[in-house]
């Protein structure tokens, strides 16, 4: 057997098989009791893992067999039946999958994932017999849709992206410039009459399944807010479309575990060989969401498990056909919402706390006789404290000739180390009283004049002086000074004690 021939072998194998699930009853009943296909007619799995080469097809319909197919055809006449009808939520009662226009909804939504891979076929035929013309613009216009639209712009004329206005509505202004700039330097060859029909037919049939498939997505989104109203709220009409079609309806949705509702269309789609990242495995619906998608990669795993706890959730109102006006569906997504804030909330400000108050709380202070014996017993005594006092600036003498720093302190000195120290007779050693030191203070003041023996005052000092005004007149000349040695003895003394100023009684 050749390789072409096992080649035909596994697509007819992977098309006995089914499209990955995408109709789980295998067939489907329309409105009018006609079974309807699960698969659209000669329309099988590529393998994702190969590289077809679709230049050597002649037209793109042999290639891409869904717009011309029976299945297409009936899901679009029904899809312009329903629309101008105006349903409510009043009108389902039982099982939502008994409604006909239900089993529409659910083939409707299979079929936009059909009509995805089909465009990603007619890309590759459009890039494969373009490549011939123009082979740079493959990597310059990524997306498979605009590089549709900018091929049938073009054609062989590649002059045209210069003041385009058709192309700047497809493509960017800094895009444009580059192609321009790489379409004067490329080496490709002009096409054919024929190979530019063929192109432009595969166009038209691009932009036609586009339209289509943006059609279908609003009809959806217009009825699944009567067929699951709180499931839409959450994860969006076609979203919810997508999960219960995948799940077999709403009854086997609202039966199904929230770990398992995560992984509902997980399967990898066919993209014929134009998967420009690697799909993230066990990620399904949920997980491409836009209420998922609008958190940072490394918490959307997180948001998927959530959305689809809430969804189970939901799933099970709806198919009561509770909650029609979807409160609780806006509840569950206000919930979500607060926990996706709370999961992106910035950490706190870590802040410098004191230390704890000690357990140990004040000791109870003991008082009376006892204690104060006790203290008396301890304390110091007036030896040790002049023993313990040193003079400032002063070399003190060891005590014991060898211990060095070790003196006697205040010890036999005569100054105490006090402001005003304690007045000694030095005759009997004996304390004077204050009273008896003021006594003596007063007989030493003399009154009427002092010998200048005694006072060692100047010999030629005389109580008679000679005032301009009255001439001769006699005077005491130790009157000031003994006004000073008063003030003296009244402020700077010994024995001066503080001194109490009255209050001038107000008028």
């Amino acid at each position: 057997m050749s390789l072409a021939d096992e080649l035909l072998a596994d697509l007819e194998e992977a098309g006995d098989e089914g499209e990955d699930g995408l109709y789980p009853g295998g067939e489907e009943e329309d409105s009018d009791g006609e079974a309807v296909e699960g698969k659209s007619e000669g329309l099988e799995d590529i393998p994702e893992e190969m590289e077809v080469d679709y230049s050597g097809a002649e037209s793109v319909s042999a290639i891409a067999k869904l717009r011309n197919s029976k299945l297409f055809s009936e899901i679009m006449v029904k899809i312009d039946r329903y629309v101008g009808k105006q349903r409510k939520n009043s009108e389902v009662s039982g099982p939502v999958e008994s409604d006909p226009e239900y089993r529409l909804i659910v083939a409707a939504n299979n079929l936009t994932v059909e009509i995805d891979n089909e465009l990603n076929i007619i890309h590759k035929f459009v890039r494969d017999k373009y490549s011939k013309r123009f082979p740079e613009l493959e990597s310059l216009v990524p997306n498979s849709l605009d590089y549709v639209l900018t091929v049938k712009e073009l054609g062989n004329n590649l002059d045209k992206c210069k003041n385009n206005e058709n192309l700047q509505q497809i493509l960017t202004n800094a895009t444009i410039m580059v192609v321009s700039v790489t379409a004067s330097t490329t080496q490709g060859t002009m096409l054919g009459d024929d190979e530019l029909k063929r192109l432009e037919e595969a166009c038209d049939m691009a932009l036609e399944l586009k339209q289509s498939n943006h059609k279908i997505y609003e009809y959806v989104e217009s009825r699944m807010s009567f067929i699951a109203p709180n499931l839409s709220v959450i994860v969006g009409a076609s979203t919810a479309a997508k999960i219960m079609g995948i799940a077999g309806g709403l009854t086997n949705l609202s039966k199904m575990p929230a770990c398992n509702l995560m992984l509902l269309g997980a399967q990898r789609r066919t993209l014929a060989g134009f998967s420009s990242t690697s799909l993230l495995p066990h990620t399904g619906y949920i997980y491409h969401c836009d209420v998922v998608q609008i958190l940072p990669p490394d918490l959307r795993r997180k948001a998927a498990r959530l959305v689809s706890a809430k969804c189970t959730l939901a799933s099970r109102v709806d198919s009561f056909h509770e909650s029609a006006d979807g409160k609780v569906g806006y509840d569950l997504k206000e919930e979500i919402e607060r926990k996706f804030d709370k999961w992106q909330e910035p950490p706190p400000v870590k802040t410098v706390k004191p230390l704890p108050a000690p357990l140990d709380g004040q000791r109870k202070k003991r008082g009376g006789r006892r204690y104060r014996k006790m203290k008396e017993r301890l304390g110091l005594t007036e030896i040790r404290k002049h023993a313990n006092r040193m003079t400032f600036a002063e070399i003190e003498d060891d005590a014991y000739q060898e211990d060095l720093g070790f003196s006697l302190g205040q010890l036999g000195k005569s100054g105490s180390g006090r402001v005003r120290q304690v007045q000694i007779n030095e005759a009997t050693k004996a304390r004077i009283s204050k009273s008896l030191q003021r006594t003596l203070q007063k007989q030493s003041m003399t009154y009427g004049g002092k010998s200048t023996v005694r006072d060692r005052s100047n010999g030629t000092s005389s109580s008679v002086a000679f005032t301009p005004l009255q001439g001769l007149e006699i005077v005491n000349p130790q009157a000031a000074e003994k006004k000073v040695a008063e003030a003296n003895q009244k402020y700077f003394s010994n024995m001066a004690e503080f001194l109490k100023v009255k209050k001038e009684e107000k008028i």
